[in-house]
């Protein structure tokens, strides 16, 4: 897809040019002149194209900690066999739940065989398993990012630096801007964990947004917050408190990063699937689930259960249709195509309880778009 550069280039001559480095811990200045810079960006957007973004949850193929017991018994070449003919589009998102490490220990867990406490390593190979895949944006701002400290979180920024797989929400990595087929792309990611750029600070997320769409045409937000499990399945519009930690509002911080400029906000976190929204006429994940993850997760229930979601946007980042690919796990077969449709009919489900009066069509194919009245 490509957008049209003419104006651009004719006013060339009167804009303040901006180098941006993505992976920068300092927020990007602005242009000198923002009027004429927006007025470039909306006459270059008038051309309409359709953005393919193909989004996925938590993702973490196995844990080399405690023991090499947690690995798959295919070394997890195999882990996306099932879907890889859906996993396409100009974005492939994941969130990567857990470091990319070969060795360490972690001081996270007094016993690490313990059944509550989980800390992840997947072997480094395993990077590649993901690139294979496709995906080309990952978030890293969740509470498992940090399990092998300040080592795992720079081998992992290492390792997908090596792939030149995008990702962000570090404090050290808070937004990456890339471009794909002539569009420009900025991504962001927020989290309640330590090291993690706060999902609980909204104003200083939307400044960010905010400063990042004066840039590019389209931003795309991830967040990672939200109780667990299945009793936490629906959106409550307030903070939301877990093993005594504020998990943050998901439903005020995802308005608020798209009345800053946000295109597409993706959420993960919860473990199980929920609702959607359109909102300004930008699409709203409030979580994708379970996607891909060996070992020590729990697969019951709703927890077994997530979408493959393939979204597409026009040029201005409005929200166009999505296709649900429902997937399902279980211990033994590992991630397979769900033939009932269980992630589409439990987010129509939850949709039609938490956003009333939500102008969404589900059709039966999966696919879901606004009404047409």
């Amino acid at each position: 897809m490509k957008f049209s550069n003419t104006i651009a280039l004719t006013l060339s001559s009167v804009i303040f040019m901006l180098s941006c480095q993505g992976n920068s811990a300092s927020v990007p200045q602005q242009l000198k002149s923002d009027t004429t810079r927006q007025t470039i960006k909306k006459d270059t957007l008038s051309i309409t194209d359709t953005i393919s973004i193909t989004a996925v949850g938590d993702m973490m193929l196995g844990s080399a900690f405690p023991t090499k017991a947690n690995l798959p018994a295919d070394d997890a070449v195999n882990s996306f066999k099932e879907v890889d003919s859906f996993l396409k589009g100009d974005i492939i998102f994941g969130n990567l739940e857990g470091c990319l490490l070969d060795n360490g220990k972690s001081t996270k867990c007094s016993d690490p065989n313990s059944n509550s406490c989980f800390a992840f390593r997947m072997p480094e190979r395993y990077a590649g398993i993901f690139k294979k895949a496709g995906f080309n944006l990952f978030s890293v701002a969740n509470n498992h990012v940090g399990d092998f400290g300040k080592k795992g979180r720079t081998r992992t920024t290492e390792i997908l630096d090596s792939l030149q797989i995008n990702y962000a929400g570090l404090q050290s990595h808070p937004f990456k801007i890339f471009e794909k087929d002539s569009v420009k792309y900025a991504f962001c990611a927020f989290a309640p964990n330590e090291n993690t750029v706060s999902i609980n600070k909204i104003d200083s997320a939307k400044e960010l947004v905010a400063r990042l769409k004066k840039q590019v045409d389209i931003v795309i937000v991830s967040f990672h917050g939200g109780g667990e499990g299945a009793k936490f399945e629906h959106v409550p519009r307030k903070n939301e408190i877990f093993y005594k930690e504020n998990r943050g509002n998901v439903y005020q911080f995802a308005h608020s990063v798209i009345d800053a400029g946000a295109d597409i906000v993706i959420g993960h976190g919860p473990h199980v699937t929920r609702a959607i929204e359109v909102y300004k006429n930008k699409f709203i994940a409030y979580s994708l689930g379970n996607f891909c993850t060996y070992g020590m997760f729990s697969l019951k229930g709703p927890n077994g259960i997530a979408p493959l979601m393939q979204i597409k946007l026009n040029g201005k980042g409005d929200f166009l249709y999505a296709n649900v690919v429902s997937v399902k796990q279980d211990k033994v077969a590992r991630l397979t195509l769900d033939e009932n449709d269980g992630a589409f009919k439990k987010i129509k489900l939850l949709t039609d309880a938490d956003f009333p009066g939500h102008r969404l069509d589900f059709s039966e194919n999966g696919r879901i778009q606004l009404k047409n009245n």
